[in-house]
């Protein structure tokens, strides 16, 4: 489960510098580059979903090692 969310993580974070150099920043909100921008932001999500779930599965361990 680690290895899954540390891939899914650097996937995340190449398809954020893939998308950070498809925003044109002279006009961010037409275009292509509100998918751009609207990519960057699912992948931030799933960034931080993987960090959830990483968090929870350590408490979870944590937890069955008390009994």
């Amino acid at each position: 489960m680690k290895t899954l969310t540390l891939i899914l993580s650097l996937i995340a974070l190449g398809l954020i510098a893939f998308n950070f150099t498809k925003v044109d920043f002279n006009a961010p909100l037409q275009g292509d580059s509100i998918i751009a921008l609207i990519t960057i932001l699912a992948a931030l999500c799933v960034i931080l979903m993987m960090g959830i779930l990483r968090t929870s599965k350590r408490i979870e361990q944590k937890v069955k090692e008390r009994k």
